[in-house]
């Protein structure tokens, strides 16, 4: 039995078909539930080198079915690998196929990883700012949410944190809701550690945001 067979052994029909009600995007839905997802992954995970989980992670990829790709993200996701390029290389890959909210964040847990473990990448994911695909554009700050939750960023780290705020500003004129949300998303956490950065984020790109997006940004400001 294959691996994609195990998957589909999992199915659950019904489910299968609130998942398509709710996620819309075309493709496969097995309906298989995270916990047996997760397990299935651990399985996988264990029992392969990363070469081998490369390799089951783009056949996994391939075959396009909901789960399979949220599986082939969990597969990649891991803080320490070396060497790490073909992950990366695998996941910045992928970024340009995402369709959908669920897959393209489980696909940049994975890559936020990568991120940080090699802080050059950053220049890769800048490119995607100008990506026709709003998925792309909007994984270019779900990956680079770390910058936004370091307590006690270093020298670099902060930097890294302007030049990733310059992107949000860039795409703050950007209409599509969820971009909108993704720039709030990344504020808010922001805010968390740098409130007054926040404040002065919006006072000078906020007039460009939608108002549900300054909005869900100040939303845990308000008492700092």
């Amino acid at each position: 039995m294959t691996e994609l067979d195990s998957l589909k052994a999992l199915a659950d029909p019904e489910k299968a078909d609130q998942m398509q009600a709710y996620h819309k995007t075309p493709r496969v839905y097995l309906g298989v539930a995270n916990p047996h997802l997760d397990d299935l992954v651990a399985e996988w995970r264990a029992s392969r080198d990363i070469e081998g989980r490369i390799d089951l992670a783009r056949d996994l990829w391939a075959s396009d079915i909901h789960e399979a790709r949220i599986a082939a993200a969990k597969l990649l996701t891991q803080a320490r690998i070396r060497p790490d390029d073909a992950v990366w290389s695998l996941i910045a890959g992928w970024a340009a196929e995402f369709d959908g909210w669920a897959i393209a964040d489980s696909t940049m847990i994975a890559g936020q990883k990568r991120l940080v473990a090699d802080p050059s990448r950053l220049d890769q994911v800048e490119t995607w700012l100008d990506h026709p695909n709003k998925w792309t554009r909007r994984a270019a700050l779900v990956g680079t949410l770390p910058w936004a939750k370091m307590n006690n960023p270093k020298a670099d780290e902060l930097a890294a944190r302007e030049h990733i705020l310059n992107w949000a500003a860039r795409l703050a004129d950007d209409r599509d809701w969820f971009i909108q949300k993704a720039i709030a998303w990344w504020l808010r956490d922001l805010s968390k550690r740098d409130a007054p950065r926040v404040r002065a984020f919006l006072e000078g790109h906020g007039a460009r945001m939608k108002p549900f997006a300054r909005k869900e940004a100040l939303r845990l400001v308000q008492d700092r």
